[in-house]
């Protein structure tokens, strides 16, 4: 489902820039980034201790959290992903979706699984 954001934005004619601001995220979206960017030290200190399960269990953080923000958007319209009366913000948000769904995928690849398009 992340992977259709885009597609949904444009059905929705939302007209987005061709840069993400990535200023424009709140507090609660920073901190995903923070974990998002965990990534790199937690694949090196699972190959160091020969722990792949530690993969697992931090994919599986960063899913939650993500899911957590998404649902935020339930309860207040302002929290949702595509805002077609802010262009910019929805294009900030998507590339942070965009970049949580590759991280996924990478992390799921370096356990030697594919993830379905479905996942994401």
């Amino acid at each position: 489902w992340i992977c259709s954001l885009h597609r949904r934005a444009e059905e929705a004619g939302i007209e987005l820039p061709a840069e993400a601001d990535l200023a424009l995220l709140d507090e609660e979206e920073l901190a995903l980034v923070r974990l998002a960017a965990q990534f790199p030290r937690t694949i090196e200190a699972a190959a160091a201790a020969h722990e792949p399960h530690r993969i697992a269990f931090w994919l599986g953080e960063l899913a939650a959290s993500f899911h957590a923000l998404w649902n935020k958007g339930n309860d207040d319209p302002e929290k949702r992903f595509l805002l077609a009366q802010s262009p910019e913000l929805t294009r900030a948000r998507l590339e942070l979706a965009g970049a949580i769904g590759q991280i996924v995928r990478n992390g799921l690849s370096v356990m030697g699984v594919t993830a379905a398009e479905e996942m994401l």
